[in-house]
């Protein structure tokens, strides 16, 4: 018996890469999964139905159950259609995970307000519409009376946890993407919904695009490999994740990290307002040792990958 015998899964994006690994893992620990990618580029222009088709028939060729989906789930009907295929194949709706993305990357200020909507359009409003559907369906077979035990996984990075430069839009969009996790937990707990997040870091189309070619390093393990991301989208989507949720994990290679957000860390008080000239003359004791300029830590992936700097 695998960790989700029986469930029925939606996973956007699962055409390529890290979906692919998780679509294909998902049917080997037992669950139906629909496929869905739109088949396009890695910056969002052209379809192809090709994609999402292999994906399914792999897992049909295995013995497993599938159905291929190619509509574009950042529309209110390509996202509806995703739940609503999910439940008229199998009679129900299990997991979603939300893995679907592009790229725009550009400086800020060259930047045109079209790159910034299109990347925000894929990821912050395709997540939001594919769990705005999934939702309303838990949420109306709870109130039914129904047993809920429902599972969203979406997809974070540490290129909005961290920042990387070149990726205001992605960025922006990714942390939207955590801080969206942990407010859609909290919403959903009373209807027996959890939601999780990743930050992956592996190779693909996109990492590429940015990074240039990564390759692996000798034989044995890939640290790079998409594939490695899936066992940890798995467990959260088990049952045996029933009591996490609002969190986010960083996945690369063969370690897991608890990512935690915005938090104090230093602070200054008084029992009445601040003056400009106040703040001026304490400012030392708020920063302490702490660095002043904002420059991110080099993630696990950029390690593995031995990029430098940054934190993508």
């Amino acid at each position: 018996m695998g960790m989700l015998e029986g469930k029925v899964a939606v996973i956007t994006g699962a055409g390529r890469g890290i979906g692919r690994g998780g679509a294909l893992l998902f049917a080997e620990h037992g669950a139906k999964v629909v496929v869905n990618d739109l088949g396009g580029d890695w910056d969002g222009t052209g379809r192809d139905t090709r994609a999402a088709t292999e994906v399914a028939g792999e897992i049909e060729a295995s013995g497993g159950q599938a159905a291929a989906h190619f509509e574009d789930i950042s529309e209110p009907e390509g996202a509806a259609s995703l739940i609503h295929a999910a439940v008229e194949a199998w009679g129900r709706l299990d997991i979603v995970v939300n893995n679907a993305g592009i790229l725009r990357d550009r400086m800020a200020f060259n930047m045109t307000v079209e790159e910034w909507d299109a990347v925000l359009k894929v990821h912050l409003r395709g997540h939001f519409l594919v769990t705005h559907e999934a939702c309303a369906h838990w949420r109306e077979r709870s109130k039914a009376g129904d047993q809920v035990s429902g599972r969203i996984i979406n997809t974070s990075s540490t290129s909005g946890l961290l920042g990387n430069a070149g990726q205001s839009n992605y960025g922006a969009a990714k942390a939207g993407i955590a801080a969206f996790t942990q407010i859609v937990a909290m919403e959903m707990q009373r209807y027996g919904v959890t939601v999780n997040a990743i930050a992956p870091g592996a190779r693909t189309r996109m990492t590429e695009k940015t990074f240039g070619e990564l390759r692996a390093e000798g034989e044995g393990f890939d640290a790079l490999a998409p594939e490695n991301i899936a066992p940890a989208v798995v467990f959260l989507a088990s049952d045996e994740a029933a009591g996490i949720s609002g969190q986010v994990l960083g996945v690369a290679g063969g370690l897991i990290e608890l990512y935690q957000g915005w938090t104090p860390v230093s602070s200054l008080a008084q029992e009445q307002r601040w003056s400009p000239e106040e703040l001026a003359a304490r400012v030392d004791e708020l920063f302490g040792e702490r660095a002043r300029v904002y420059a991110p830590p080099v993630s696990p992936f950029r390690q593995a990958a031995g990029i430098p700097r940054g934190g993508a």
